[in-house]
């Protein structure tokens, strides 16, 4: 039997840690610079080949972007997407081995005014920027967080996709490339050289109660996602990009993925940790940097003196259990310390996740979500997950189910319903008022109840439901809001002269 006083510690072998190659595993003859995990080692030389091999390899394998193509680079100041910016410059050099073939341009979203940094600090912070956006030659386009503010309605609209591509239409538009002389097709552009423009205080300070309105950090983060996307996509729309690159790295993506699990995303994970994004049809958002992890990032950065400037965000300083995005990601990192396959595991997972709804590329205007331009998940059976929870909420009494939509109707409908353009504008009354004195397509009025959530997917509900007006949202997105409960309320009235798709059959 076993004693306390016993000792065992002679009989027990001490197993010593496995030790770790000091030559590099592809030269093996040159001494090993950094260990990026137990067996794999590289030496300088060999870890910027092996760096810059796998950025273009991620894009040689999709083939999403053309040659010629205007892309443009979401750059953060972070060390993910300064060193996409780093892999572009690289691949674009003259003494490159494949140069890559297409036209990058910069566009960095100054977000100072939702975390409350002063005038001051902002102008810094770009400063800095400015100097390493110069240096590239590329042109680059700051954008205040304030102009999401005048957006117009067209950002939350179905966009005229471009026509598909067959397979074989990529190797063709890579010879035609090489053919016409290619040197001549990559002029550089003209440097844009723009400062922080001029920013109202009173914009600054309706972007604080946009922000600000959403109770907790969660619904914050995620609205400020969500206007952050709305200005990407509407800057590459204005200035002639069919293509945005983001910056989100390997450890940024496994994040991301049991994040959108925890807000109810389950549904658009393809969507928002896949290679490629085709939710806003005219412009695909591209991810070539989700092979790297952090740590490579961090070692490439630091041995090549890639510049990155640190800039704070809504969760700075923030404890742990601050959100569920922060507490996410320290779950994670801190998992990933002592089991090195963490990351790689949820990576590779998301690799194989495909979504059960309709396609965001193929869903109609009238199914996609309102903020984030998804297929709605919402129109599904009632033995769903959404349905017991609806009904659990109904069940136990719940009442912050309701939307709040306070002064909703009085939007200003001039931009989507201009006076004299309704269709029995001869008669000298709305089309709607004019039969039954319901609303219509262009009438001014409004549904009588109307229900933002009929127009948003189960996580952006989550996220509305979490504000304590709706109010704050950008004009934008309420006349987008009010068209589409219109034309619904329209097609409800009309319904049944319409003919159904099998009637059209026949």
């Amino acid at each position: 039997m076993c004693q306390v006083d016993e000792d065992y510690h002679d009989q027990f072998e001490h197993a010593d840690p496995p030790s770790v190659s000091k030559k590099c595993v592809k030269c093996k003859e040159v001494t090993a610079a950094v260990v990026i995990r137990a067996r794999d080692v590289y030496c300088r030389c060999c870890f910027k080949e092996y760096f810059i091999h796998k950025f273009r390899a991620m894009l040689g394998k999709n083939r999403i972007v053309f040659p010629g193509e205007k892309v443009l680079l979401a750059v953060s100041g972070g060390p993910s997407s300064c060193s996409m910016l780093s892999q572009v410059q690289e691949g674009l050099s003259q003494n490159a081995h494949k140069k890559l073939r297409f036209l990058p341009g910069i566009v960095y979203i100054d977000e100072g005014g939702a975390v409350g940094q002063s005038v001051k600090d902002r102008q810094r912070t770009v400063a800095e920027l400015q100097a390493v956006f110069k240096a590239t030659g590329f042109p680059f386009h700051i954008v205040p967080l304030e102009q999401v503010l005048d957006l117009p309605s067209s950002v939350v609209m179905k966009a005229p996709s471009p026509s598909e591509r067959p397979a074989s239409a990529y190797k063709a538009a890579v010879d035609n490339f090489i053919q016409n002389d290619s040197s001549s097709c990559l002029t550089p552009q003209e440097q844009e050289e723009t400062s922080l423009p001029d920013i109202q205080e009173c914009h600054t300070q309706l972007l604080q109660q946009l922000i600000g309105s959403a109770k907790t950090l969660t619904a914050r983060e995620d609205l400020l996602n969500t206007l952050r996307q709305h200005l990407l996509v509407h800057t590459a729309r204005t200035e002639g990009y069919s293509k945005l690159m983001l910056g989100d790295n390997c450890t940024r993506v496994a994040v991301k993925l049991l994040t959108s699990i925890s807000l109810g995303r389950g549904a658009q994970l393809a969507q928002d940790t896949g290679f490629s994004d085709f939710r806003y049809d005219d412009v695909i958002l591209v991810r070539p940097m989700r092979d790297y992890s952090a740590k490579e990032i961090a070692y490439y950065n630091h041995m090549f003196k890639v510049p990155s400037v640190f800039i704070p965000n809504l969760d700075t300083k923030t404890t742990d259990k601050a959100s569920i995005q922060h507490l996410t990601e320290t779950f994670v990192t801190k998992l990933q310390t002592d089991f090195p396959s963490t990351v790689s595991t949820i990576y590779r997972t998301s690799e194989k996740l495909q979504t059960a709804c309709k396609s965001s590329s193929t869903a109609g205007h009238s199914d996609r979500c309102l903020l984030c331009m998804c297929a709605l998940d919402t129109a599904v059976e009632d033995a769903s997950a959404v349905k017991a929870t609806l009904i659990s909420e109904q069940l136990s009494g719940a009442t912050t189910t309701e939307i709040p939509r306070q002064n909703l109707t009085p939007v200003n409908t001039e931009s989507t319903a201009p006076t004299g353009q309704c269709c029995s504008s001869g008669t000298g009354e709305d089309c709607g008022s004019a039969a039954s004195g319901e609303g219509s397509c262009s009438s001014a009025k409004a549904p009588e109840t109307p229900d933002l959530k009929s127009l948003l997917c189960y996580s952006c509900q989550l996220t509305i439901k979490d504000m304590s007006s709706v109010d704050p949202l950008p004009q934008y997105i309420l006349s987008e809001a009010q068209r589409r409960l219109r034309r619904s309320h329209m097609r409800e009235v009309i319904s049944e002269f319409l003919l159904d798709d099998g009637d059209e059959a026949d």
